[in-house]
């Protein structure tokens, strides 16, 4: 019998400079839910819905909201 490890399905935080993200990912918080935790910064929630775009004060990270405001992207 073969384990699946939990934490594989989990996003590595601060791996990427710019994610893409959607209306169920709201509210949206850096590192996101589905992200490890144990290497990151505090979480922070960022204000994306105005705009379509936000970027993390810690990491920098640049998030993008996709739908509505495709031209952000």
């Amino acid at each position: 019998m073969s384990r699946v490890d939990p934490s594989a399905a989990l996003i590595t935080p601060n791996a990427e400079n710019r994610y893409e993200v959607t209306r169920a990912d709201l509210p949206l918080s850096c590192p996101m839910p589905g992200m490890h935790l144990w290497n990151s910064h505090p979480r922070v929630y960022l204000p994306i819905e105005a705009s379509g775009e936000a970027k993390c004060p810690y990491c920098g990270a640049m998030y993008v909201l996709k739908g509505e405001h495709s031209h952000a992207a």
